[in-house]
């Protein structure tokens, strides 16, 4: 494993948009039934023909989902590239439904704090847990995935779930201590997806549905490269209940904010590195900043490969920004001095994308609380697509996906 990142292409997951971009217009002949197709197959490292790989510029929106969807319906009708554009709705899918559950997110963070304490005092538990981070289960694939993973912070969506299904089934590994493994590691870490992904496979996302990691299918899908033995025979659905949905802006975040009238400050997160599009017309940015807080997470901190992506993202998105609003810049932020930045641009308001349930959320929610009592208002822009696709996300992916064409019209993508 130690030439796979060698087996790359150098330019493939660079960090800007630019890059973004590229990838996928040269994606765009195989959105249709190609894509549909040929999805599920992991051919490796060294060939994601067949996926578009676009998964960690869009979860930072460097590359916003509109554009991807617009750039399939150019090429193909909606009927032959409605698989492909299912696939960019089901991450927004995820992060309506973590919105409207916001309990789901602390409780995956109350039972990892546990585990991990677990692990200290545990050491069967342990043994179990490092082998499987490491690649030393001895589980054919799986230890490739591991090692693959961190390596270059990557991994195909099929090979996501067989990864989760072996980790929960065959290894008895809670599933919160795999989903940071994730988040720890991949470029494309969500929130939503990750945790909703991992309860999904586990039966806690739809009642009793699990995903079980079968040797044919990875044999099938692998292309032949891994075929292992010793998977776990059956996947019975770990206890929980699927909590029901509450309203959307129930939190002290709120919804969606105002603009009020006047000069602003644009603050980037890794939530949302477009500022370009962010801000509505007429509105004067006077001053542009990046905040990262990718380090916040796992308690390990983030993997090298994904801790790269998002610095190199951030640099490239408050590069962006100078050069369209014409405004001085200052150099990415920690958390501390953010505030001071923001009381030296002499602007009352300063802007940021509406933070989702994730880790970047609290840190802006303190934040705001920082800048009233400095007679400063940090506002949370909502982008449209949210506002669409999110209160279709109540309860199964069916739901949205039934409303896919008319929010797609709704939103100016006639289909």
């Amino acid at each position: 494993m130690d030439d796979l990142i060698d087996g790359i292409d150098a330019v493939a997951f660079e960090p800007s948009r630019r890059a973004g971009l590229a990838r996928l217009a040269a994606f765009k002949a195989s959105t249709g039934r190609h894509y549909a197709t040929m999805r599920n197959h992991d051919f490796g490292p060294a060939d994601r023909s067949n996926v578009s790989a676009l998964s960690p510029w869009v979860r930072n929106r460097m590359v916003l989902e509109q554009e991807v969807v617009q750039t399939a319906l150019d090429r193909f009708a909606f009927s032959t590239a409605e698989k492909f554009i299912q696939e960019v709705c089901w991450r927004t899918y995820f992060k309506g439904w973590l919105e409207h559950r916001p309990g789901v997110w602390a409780n995956y963070l109350d039972n990892r704090d546990q585990f991990f304490d677990r692990l200290a005092t545990q050491p069967a538990l342990r043994s179990v847990y490092d082998d499987a981070v490491t690649g030393q289960t001895g589980i054919e694939g799986f230890d490739d995935w591991a090692r693959e993973l961190v390596q270059t912070g990557y991994l195909h969506n099929h090979a996501r779930m067989w990864f989760a299904s072996i980790w929960i089934f065959t290894l008895k590994l809670p599933w919160e201590l795999g989903a940071d493994f994730f988040l720890k590691h991949l470029m494309d870490a969500d929130a939503a997806s990750n945790t909703c992904s991992w309860r999904w496979v586990a039966g806690l996302h739809t009642a009793g549905k699990t995903y079980l990691a079968r040797r044919s299918n990875i044999e099938k899908y692998s292309g032949g490269r891994f075929s292992p033995d010793g998977l776990a025979p059956a996947a019975q659905p770990l206890d929980g209940a699927v909590p029901p949905p509450g309203p959307l802006g129930a939190t002290s975040v709120g919804f969606g904010d105002s603009l009020p009238a006047g000069d602003v400050a644009l603050l980037l997160t890794e939530e949302d590195l477009h500022g370009e599009s962010l801000v509505p017309d007429g509105a004067m940015v006077r001053a542009l900043a990046g905040v990262s807080y990718t380090h916040h997470r796992s308690p390990g901190g983030a993997g090298t490969q994904a801790a790269g992506f998002v610095s190199g993202a951030m640099d490239d998105g408050v590069a962006r920004g100078k050069a369209h609003f014409g405004v001085e810049t200052a150099p990415v932020l920690a958390h501390d001095r953010v505030l001071d930045w923001a009381l030296g641009t002499g602007c009352q308001t300063v802007v940021t994308a509406y933070p989702p349930q994730g880790w970047v959320r609290p840190a802006l929610e303190t934040l705001r609380k920082d800048f009233e009592s400095e007679g400063l208002k940090l506002v949370f822009l909502k982008r449209d697509w949210d506002t669409a696709f999110w209160p279709h996300a109540r309860k199964g992916f069916f739901g949205l996906k039934k409303q896919i064409k008319p929010v797609l019209g709704e939103l100016g993508m006639p289909v």
